[in-house]
C-alpha cells in the first residue's frame, strides 16, 4: 500500500476518532450491529439491464456516512456499494441520495443517513448470467458520542 494511501487511512481514523470518541473503537463493536441491509432486484429486461433497490435501516440515534459525505477527510467512511456477480456484471451505476447536512464549525460541513435510506443501483448484466448478484454495502456508523469500526453488509439477490 503506499505511503500516501495509508497515511490518509490513518488519518481518518484519527478523525472519526475525534468525531465520536477513541474509546469505543477499542471495544471492537463493528457497524453492522446497529445497520442492517436488505436488497430486492427486478428481473432482468432482454438486454440484461436490471434494477436493484437497497434498504438501509439503521438504529435509533446512529447515523452512516453519505456518499458523498461532503468532507474528504471522511471520504473513507462514507456508505459504499459494489455489486458482482458469478461473471462480472458489465456495468454498475449506484445512485445515492443526498444525505442530512450537519455543520460542524470544527471539521467542516459533512452529510448522513439516518433512519432509513434507500439506494439504486442499475446494473447490466454480463451476457447470458442469471447468477444471484452479491450486493456488498460498506458503512460506519456513529453517534454524536461515539463511532464503531467499520463493516461491510452482504446480501444476495436473484
Amino acid at each position: 500500500m503506499p505511503r500516501l494511501h495509508i497515511t490518509r487511512v490513518v488519518f481518518a481514523v484519527l478523525l472519526a476518532a475525534h468525531f465520536c470518541g477513541a474509546a469505543v473503537f477499542a471495544q471492537g463493536k463493528k457497524s453492522d450491529s446497529v445497520v442492517k441491509a436488505t436488497a430486492k432486484a427486478e428481473k432482468p429486461d432482454a438486454d440484461g439491464k436490471q434494477t436493484v433497490t437497497i434498504t438501509i435501516a439503521v438504529d435509533k440515534g446512529w447515523h452512516i456516512y453519505a456518499n458523498p459525505v461532503g468532507l474528504d477527510d471522511l471520504a473513507s467512511a462514507q456508505t459504499n456499494v459494489t455489486i458482482n456477480a458469478k461473471s462480472k456484471p458489465q456495468e454498475v451505476k449506484v445512485t445515492y441520495p443526498a444525505g442530512t447536512l450537519v455543520k460542524d464549525k470544527t471539521v467542516g460541513d459533512y452529510k448522513v443517513y439516518s433512519d432509513t435510506v434507500t439506494i439504486k443501483a442499475n446494473v447490466v448484466r454480463a451476457k447470458d448470467d442469471a447468477s444471484p448478484l452479491d450486493v456488498s454495502i460498506k458503512v460506519t456508523a456513529c453517534t454524536e458520542a461515539k463511532c464503531l469500526l467499520p463493516a461491510t453488509i452482504k446480501v444476495s439477490v436473484p
